[in-house]
Formats: structure tokens, sequence, C-alpha cells
């Protein structure tokens, strides 16, 4: 009984408990429906470069509610990072960073691989302005020594680096949600 007292009934709170503490949840409700819609988009994907592009046409154009979905991922990204924003808008107001340092740390972790996994999600429609971006955005990383010719697969943009591209960003949410999330959430 004491456990489910513990953990069910009663949860210590801020005394200035108000809507804003709602953003959290936000994140994660948005958080999840981002994984639903990249799942289902995956499906219909192909990683290869002179492919991608036309497969995300194809998803678009033809198949049953596709743009829906693409759309509805590419719009909750946005509101994700809307929610985080105001979710650590929040904490900065509150102190929490001085008396929750390790839910502060970690969730700037968390923050910054949304970033990643944002950045790695832009590249994968391989129009122009993707291609684009990740070559400039991989030359920004160029001064740490081997780590675009790790992350590219090479000394440029190619193929492989789009292949990489979306691998990473089909396994960063997980990756996030395994190990950061749970850190996140046992030290609130």
């Amino acid at each position: 009984m004491s456990l489910f007292r513990a953990h069910l009934v009663f949860y210590r709170c801020a005394l200035n408990l108000n809507s804003s503490y709602n953003f959290g949840f936000l994140v994660a409700i948005t958080f999840v429906l981002q994984i639903i819609t990249g799942i289902t988009l995956a499906f219909r994907y192909t990683s290869e470069a002179s492919c991608a592009f036309a497969s995300v046409q194809h998803l678009v154009r033809e198949v049953a509610a596709g743009w829906e979905f693409r759309m509805l991922h590419a719009t909750t990204a946005s509101f994700v990072f809307l929610c985080i924003l105001i979710h650590m808008s929040r904490g900065m107001y509150n102190s929490s960073y001085s008396y929750l340092t390790t839910a502060w740390m970690s969730g700037l972790v968390l923050y910054l691989l949304t970033i990643a996994t944002a950045f790695l999600g832009y590249v994968l429609p391989w129009g122009q302005m993707s291609f684009w971006g990740a070559t400039v955005i991989t030359n920004l990383l160029s001064p740490i020594p081997y780590l675009v010719p790790w992350l590219l697969g090479g000394y440029y943009v190619s193929d492989v680096t789009l292949k990489r591209f979306f691998v990473l960003h089909f396994i960063l949410p997980f990756c996030r949600l395994h190990s950061n999330c749970i850190t996140h959430l046992l030290f609130i």
C-alpha cells in the first residue's frame, strides 16, 4: 500500500504550481506524436540519394494521406521546440537550475539531442536546401579532427551521408527516450 501511495496518490509539488508546468507533459506528447508519424513516414522513404527526393514526392502526391503525415511531422517538430523553449523559460524563471541541477543538465542534453535530430531530419528530403544545409552545418564542424569524415562517410556530402543521417535520425529519439528522459524525470 505504501508503494501505491508513494507513486500514485501523493506527489510533492511546488507551491507555485500553475498551468505553465504542463509544457513538460506537452513536450512528451508531441515527442510521441513525432515518433508515430516518423515511423509511418519511414515505411515509404528511400535513403538512396538518387531516390530520396522522389520518394518524398511520391509520399506527398500519391500515397493516401501521405502529405498529412509529412506536414504533421514537420509542424509537430516546430511545436516540440516551442514547448521545450516555454518549458525551459519556466525553469529559468523559477531558478530550477540552481536546485535541480541534474534535471536541468539532463534537460539541456535532451534539448541538444533534439536539435541534432531535427537537423538530421531536415536533410532527409534531399532537396537543394537540405543538401546545402547539410554541407554548411557539417563544414561548421570541420575544426574538430576526424569528426566530419566519420559523420559524412567521406570528405563531402554524398549518398553515404544521407544513409547515415537517416539511421541517426531514426535512432537518436530512442536514445533520448531511453537514457536522458528517464534521468530527467527521475530528478524532477
